[in-house]
């Protein structure tokens, strides 16, 4: 049997024992180093001296005795960097090195692999008085500087307080051992499971399965550096609720992660557009209502390079309406941020965490920022930008803080219970001696959870979406009397006269509007248009221009008619109405074209000639519809939509644009033929004055868009 030897092979990210034999060929026992230290084939170098003299080369010939390697010699390891894959074999290198064991292999952000791979050092230039050295040198006034360097971020101006994240995890790979052993692991508050020693809880609980006590600290880091509104137009309309109602209101911040040059290794969160959900607001209270459109809007923001990166609410209180001002409510003296903001920050955060290679959970932290629009010094609206720390989102996800009725500032740790097992929370304070000492946290100073973040407007604005001085409506905002319909969008359209379709059609709550509204939704065929808005490429826009989605939206804006349409209907010359298949399924039936003439729908297929056809709207999926023509009185259920246009395209600009579901036809109120009373359908239902939904009779409220019948 061969001996077996252990030969110690040293690389930049550490010493590892490669186990072999004196008979081994020196290619195989290469093949063990590149699989224990994570390389490619000929992707790193082995020398037998430290500087990078004789180089062990594979050969199926030589064996480890042949070249003179004995049990506990030491080889060097250096990555090679051959051309065009250096990077590639660096990056390989580096994640295998700083990768703790265990940890999922995951895709961090596309800002965290850019700023991986930068240097970030702090560069200085050659100092004139102190520096005694040639241009070439270096000395302790000029030598770069780490990004972490605390005496470089408290003399920027204004100081930063805290490093940013990716300088922080310069600092914990820093050093001889080059972050071997880091690993950010999340907190936890919870009893850990699978201990079969004594019974579970309430009954035992031991040293191995009891969380650790918590001591909330200062966070040295943040996750986002700076938070920065593309341009005024984005914050005006999102304060426009404010002003013209004096309720709070609430918005999600959708943009993009950048670098942030101001700080070594930063990072920005650049807002380009704000969704408001569905929502309760009163002049001191906010209710987040579910929001059935929120997976949809993610996916459009995400087809736009846009994704959720913050929320934002208002605190705000007219001081003088005369002057314009609002009162300074949130300072020093008060708080910032109140606890129950910072459970529902927590919270927010919990549900976007932050991808990250050195966690053992794939995740650490959250890049989920807070803003608020609340008075400043000079009794004007500010933005405060803030983040709640890793301690925070912990205690929240687990369920262990809670807010003080009376007391705003302070939160309060809960006690253990049966049902739960809380560790204790502590903080350290000053008390009137000057002495540091230790408090438990009922109460606690929610100062000791939050993390202040920047907010800025640029110089220059940008603007990913297009300004327009009659901006599409903004969704949810009906208690303002702003609805998003196919007759706000037709004002849109008229008021809008810029020959760039692209400048038109790049707004984000108009492309909202497209995808989820319920007459014509576009989910399924707009793509084109969002690849054309986030490349910003008219030639695409002008080819979904010509598509047939857009031309039947263009029908359903018409002046004459629409959902919310008032007035007689006069379709084009050549318009084709379509009904529900009376035998179910997705496909309809077709009526004969419009005959200007007689104005009446001829029924393709139906006996006795030509029947008018009454518009009778839009219902629910569960009501019962009107006898159909061409089917002997019978009615059919289980449709949604009743009454649709498939409009063929008219070359004769000066005819008026058809109308679609929802209107009263002209001359096209009786159809006795079809076995049905137009009296008896009239007397039954009721017209919403508000989007013309034929509803129900004994209803007070449009069950279409939830108004008032009077």
């Amino acid at each position: 049997m061969a001996e077996t030897i252990i030969i110690r092979v040293q690389s930049p990210e550490g010493v590892k024992r490669i186990t072999a034999t004196k008979r081994e060929t020196v290619a195989t026992f290469l093949k063990k180093v590149a699989k224990e230290f994570g390389f490619r084939n000929n992707g790193f170098s082995v020398y037998t001296n430290r500087n990078r003299t004789g180089e062990i080369t594979a050969s199926q010939n030589k064996s480890l005795n042949l070249l003179k390697i004995k049990h506990g010699d030491m080889l060097f390891l250096y990555p090679s960097s051959p051309a065009g894959s250096s990077s590639e074999t660096m990056d390989t290198s580096v994640s295998q090195g700083l990768r703790p064991v265990g940890a999922p292999q995951v895709v961090e952000d596309e800002i965290d692999q850019y700023l991986i791979k930068q240097d970030g050092k702090i560069y200085r230039n050659r100092d004139q008085q102190l520096c005694r050295h040639g241009p070439l040198g270096k000395c302790v006034h000029c030598v770069p500087l780490e990004p972490f360097d605390e005496d470089y971020l408290n003399h920027l101006e204004p100081p930063v307080k805290h490093m940013s994240f990716h300088a922080y995890i310069r600092k914990l790979t820093g050093g001889a051992d080059k972050g071997k052993f880091v690993a950010l692991e999340n907190i936890s508050c919870k009893i850990k499971s699978g201990c079969e020693g004594h019974p579970p809880w309430p009954e035992g609980i031991c040293t191995k399965c009891q969380p650790s006590a918590i001591t909330l600290n200062r966070q040295k880091y943040r996750h986002v550096d700076n938070i920065m509104f593309e341009n005024h137009t984005i914050a005006d309309r999102f304060l426009d609720f404010w002003r013209k109602t004096g309720n709070q209101h609430l918005g999600y911040l959708y943009g993009r992660y950048t670098e942030h040059k101001d700080i070594p290794l930063g990072i920005r969160a650049e807002v380009a557009a704000i969704y408001e959900p569905p929502q309760i607001g009163t002049q001191n209270s906010l209710e987040i209502l579910e929001d059935p459109k929120a997976e949809v809007v993610d996916e459009i923001a995400a087809k736009l390079g846009l994704r959720k990166v913050g929320w934002i609410f208002t605190d705000l209180v007219s001081e003088d309406t005369r002057k314009g001002t609002v009162r300074y409510s949130r300072n020093k003296d008060t708080y910032y941020l109140s606890a129950e903001e910072c459970i529902t920050a927590g919270n927010f955060q919990n549900q976007q965490p932050n991808i990250c290679r050195l966690s053992p959970d794939g995740h650490f932290g959250s890049k989920f920022v807070t803003v608020v629009a609340t008075g400043g010094p000079d009794n004007q609206v500010h933005f405060e930008g803030y983040q709640v720390s890793n301690q925070c989102m912990a205690l929240v996800r687990d369920e262990c803080l809670l807010p003080c009725r009376d007391a705003p500032e302070l939160g309060y740790a809960k006690e253990s219970s049966s049902e739960q097992y809380v560790p204790d929370v502590f903080y350290k304070d000053i008390d009137k001696f000057g002495n540091e000492i230790t408090q438990l946290a009922r109460p606690l100073p929610v100062e000791y959870l939050i993390i202040d973040i920047t907010t800025t407007f640029p110089k220059d604005p940008v603007y990913t979406f297009s300004i327009s001085q009659n901006p599409f409506p903004i969704e949810n905002r009906d208690v303002l009397g702003e609805t998003q319909d196919f007759h706000s969008l037709a004002t849109y359209l008229s008021q809008n006269t810029s020959s760039v379709f692209l400048d038109i059609i790049s707004d984000f709550h108009l492309l909202l509007f497209l995808v989820t509204n319920e007459v014509m939704p576009l989910r399924d065929s707009i793509s084109l248009l969002l690849e054309a808005v986030r490349t910003k490429n008219e030639e695409l826009a002008q080819t979904w221009k010509k598509s047939e989605q857009w031309a039947t939206i263009e029908q359903l804006c018409s002046k004459k008619g629409g959902p919310s349409g008032r007035g007689s209907f006069v379709p084009r010359p050549g318009a084709v109405l379509l009904l529900p298949n009376p035998r179910g399924g997705s496909g309809g039936r077709k009526v004969a074209p419009w005959s200007q003439g007689c104005g009446e729908w001829g029924w393709g297929g139906c006996k006795g000639g030509i029947h008018r056809v009454p518009a009778w709207g839009v219902r629910a999926a569960s009501q019962q519809g009107p006898p159909l023509p061409g089917l002997g009185g019978k009615t059919r259920s289980g449709f949604r939509t009743c009454l649709f246009l498939a409009l063929s395209p008219c070359s004769d600009p000066a005819l008026p644009l058809a109308g679609t579901v929802g209107v009263q036809i002209s001359g096209l109120q009786e159809y006795g033929a079809m076995g049905g009373s137009t009296h008896a359908v009239s007397a039954a239902m009721w017209a919403c004055q508000h989007c013309t939904f034929m509803n129900q009779p004994g209803t007070d409220h449009c069950e279409m868009c939830s108004l008032p019948r009077t």
